[in-house]
């Protein structure tokens, strides 16, 4: 398990205390366990002098800063209307078909979270996914498939 108050430190001894480094705390918390649950946002609070209204708007703000666990893996497709155009419904029904769940959920198994996305920079190359921080794009169902056995199996 991720010791919280180890990464508010790192942070805080690299950049200080100030409230304009609210943000990269919470993305290292993110990072570490894929999620913020409301002790991790009272520990930043606490940490940066910040109200925990504050730390909490700013975490469920933002749709990266997950406020609930997520598996190992959070695939987040691309929603917007580029890749509505291209594609993105029939890769969404692939996935849900592969992975055994629906939009919003994680496997049994904790390993994968799929999610939606409202833009993931890609317009130009839709569908896309991102699967943690790795970009996929020009998806077909068969493609976005093959690259969550890659997941499943370890590579």
């Amino acid at each position: 398990m991720a010791d919280i108050q180890k990464i508010i430190s790192d942070v805080t001894q690299e950049r200080g205390t100030q409230r304009r480094i609210l943000l990269p705390v919470l993305q290292a918390i993110v990072k570490e366990k894929n999620y913020l649950d409301d002790e991790d946002m009272l520990a930043v609070a606490k940490a940066l002098d910040l109200s925990a209204a504050d730390v909490f708007g700013t975490a469920s703000f933002y749709t990266f800063l997950d406020t609930e666990p997520r598996g190992k893996y959070v695939v987040r497709v691309c929603k917007t209307i580029s890749c509505y155009m291209a594609g993105k419904d029939d890769v969404i029904k692939a996935l849900e078909k592969s992975l055994k769940i629906k939009v919003g959920e994680t496997t049994v198994d904790k390993k994968f979270t799929l999610l939606l996305a409202n833009c993931l920079g890609w317009c130009h190359k839709g569908p896309v996914m991102l699967v943690n921080d790795e970009v996929y794009p020009e998806l077909t169902p068969q493609k976005a498939v093959e690259i969550l056995h890659k997941y499943k199996n370890g590579f």
